[in-house]
């Protein structure tokens, strides 16, 4: 560590009180009225931690050149990709989708996560 520089330690306290701005509408919903709100609470160069949040409906997703790793903190989804089973997630669960994933997001409530994205090296 350089003393001149210390390292600062980031706390992402209350996260379901967090206020994560305005919600805007999803660029690739499928269905009218999703709306999504993100706020990042630390990144660098390749990596970002941060919190989002999505109303209920469909959307597509893919993750091009980035790995994501999430865990719903609220809400149920469920998560569609060709060739896969369908899978269930709820408060609790943690998804990794690496890179080069692509799939459909059904939101069934709406969900909000920590997800942590690291670029492609």
């Amino acid at each position: 560590m350089d003393e001149h520089h210390p390292v600062v330690t980031v706390a992402g306290l209350r996260p379901l009180e967090r206020d994560l701005g305005e919600r805007s509408p999803k660029p690739t919903a499928v269905t009218d009225g999703v709306l999504e709100a993100s706020d990042s609470l630390w990144a660098r160069a390749g990596l970002d931690v941060g919190y989002w949040e999505c109303t209920p409906g469909r959307f597509t997703a893919t993750r091009d050149g980035y790995t994501e790793i999430c865990q719903l903190l609220s809400g149920r989804v469920t998560i569609e990709v060709e060739g896969e089973e369908t899978v269930a997630l709820a408060a609790g669960d943690t998804l990794v989708m690496p890179s080069g994933w692509r799939g459909v997001w059904v939101v069934h409530e709406t969900v909000r996560k920590l997800y942590v994205i690291v670029d492609d090296a």
